[in-house]
């Protein structure tokens, strides 16, 4: 007997599915790569040598993709720091702008290592372990003449090769000043740098369409490599991170969202999940810069000048999950698994070197590596038992990733409330399509009428008096 058509009829009835992947919305080709990098890895880990296989046939693509995903990043936050210096003018008092970005990223992050320390002193991550095989790392103490170095490099071009993004941004914070203080031949010049940043920003976009290929082989590398077994002797440690992520993502945020932003954080959540899904597997606040600033501007709301500073300067140095909740419960572990008791007075070093030392942990390699190192070179507990936990930092670091990103995005919405640059009905709108032919046709348009409203917007010179 045929089937009934449905209430819709049978057009409506009959949904085909699409087997086209490369037609599928992003977030579904991202998913997609996810459970068939799970998948194999759960294959490779069972059935082969997983670390070798990965290390061979998996590292290699997810590295490259990783790799072309920083170089075109950083001349694309130079040009986007000196454009967005310039603009700032015309939407407020420029030093107002920093001073409360800034001042937020130190109140989220304090909030965020309060919430570090809590979990980590409740759940007991270091008790109870037998002896844990060390891994070597390099465990160096940071100290702040590494940091002046990173905010001030004596060579700009040295410090784009070494990936040192927070020299950058300083350099190009005086660029765009300078340009800004010579007048009409500095507009000449960040018209050039304002075309390199589009070209900057169309390279990235060719590169972030990847996106589906690199997450089926790096989330693939994590699983074949790992595997469940291998997080059995730092179950609590692994789970007490997550926690503490998952508390500041869905109560921390929310609540400032809520009360200081004046906006629906769930509706925050929907609009900056590309941004965070990407940050989970990618496992880089740099390399989701690109997504997670049109996710500012296009979802959020947030008005173009300000995001254009605002997210570079986060994504430089604003990491709630690698510099104060990790950083934070790893001290905690480390003096729970040496047998060391700490007092207030330590909590409270804990506390001060995870908000202030992210400036240190911009430009370097590693910055989780270099944020704890510096916690517990603050505290005083071993360096050694770093390497305890090695060997889990890249599951780990997919979840503090996901919160670095997240809190670059919460903080420019806070700020641009207060300002009035928030633009309320983006925010609530339905979200623009990030990635697609079509959406990059209508952006271009109305970065076009953009420029010709502020080219229109000038004052023009008389016409001359007839004679």
């Amino acid at each position: 007997m045929p089937a009934t058509p449905g209430p819709r009829g049978d057009r409506a009835w009959r949904t085909p599915v699409n087997l086209r992947v490369w037609k599928w919305q992003f977030w579904q080709q991202i998913v997609l790569s996810l459970v068939l990098g799970v998948a194999v890895g759960v294959l490779i880990h069972n059935f082969a040598d997983g670390e070798e296989t990965a290390k061979d046939w998996l590292d290699p693509f997810g590295d490259v993709y990783i790799s072309l995903l920083k170089v075109v990043v950083v001349p694309l936050v130079f040009a986007a720091i000196v454009v967005s210096v310039g603009r700032l003018r015309n939407v407020g008092s420029v030093a107002r702008l920093t001073g409360k970005t800034l001042g937020w990223f130190v109140v989220t992050s304090a909030i965020a290592t309060a919430i570090g320390l809590a979990v980590a002193l409740i759940v007991k991550p270091g008790e109870g372990l037998g002896k844990l095989a060390s891994e070597s790392a390099e465990t160096e103490p940071v100290t702040w003449t590494q940091v002046l170095h990173n905010l001030f490099p004596s060579n700009i071009v040295k410090a784009m090769a070494d990936g040192n993004v927070l020299g950058v941004v300083t350099f190009a914070v005086l660029f765009g000043a300078a340009l800004v203080a010579i007048g009409e031949r500095g507009e000449r010049i960040t018209g050039i740098v304002d075309d390199l940043y589009l070209v900057m920003q169309k390279a990235v976009w060719w590169v972030v369409r990847l996106t589906p290929i690199g997450s089926f082989f790096l989330i693939g590398s994590v699983v074949a490599t790992y595997g469940p077994s291998s997080l059995e002797p730092l179950a609590k440690f692994t789970g007490a991170i997550y926690l503490a992520v998952a508390i500041m993502l869905l109560l921390g945020y929310p609540a400032l969202l809520r009360v200081f932003g004046r906006v629906n954080p769930l509706k925050f959540l929907r609009n900056s999940w590309p941004a965070i899904e990407f940050a989970f597997v990618s496992s880089s606040s740099i390399a989701t810069l690109p997504i997670a600033q049109r996710v500012s501007i296009e979802r959020n709301g947030v008005q173009r000048e300000y995001a254009s500073f605002a997210q570079p300067l986060g994504a430089t140095i604003k990491f709630d999950g690698c510099g104060a909740i990790y950083p934070a419960v790893a001290a905690v572990f480390v003096a729970q698994y040496t047998g060391v008791n700490l007092g207030i007075a330590d909590y409270s070093l804990i506390a001060l070197a995870a908000v202030i030392g992210q400036l240190g942990t911009g430009g370097t390699p590693g910055p989780a590596l270099v944020a704890l190192t510096l916690t517990l070179t603050t505290v005083g507990l071993p360096l050694q038992a770093v390497g305890y936990l090695i060997a889990i930092d890249k599951v780990i670091d997919m979840a503090r990733t996901a919160l670095n990103v997240t809190g670059q995005l919460t903080v420019p919405i806070l700020v641009a409330r207060s300002e009035g640059l928030l633009d309320d009905e983006v925010f609530n709108g339905r979200p623009v399509d990030l990635i697609s032919p079509e959406a990059d046709e209508s952006r271009e348009e109305r970065r076009e009428e953009t420029l010709g409203q502020g080219r229109r917007g000038k004052p023009q010179p008389p016409e001359p008096a007839p004679a």
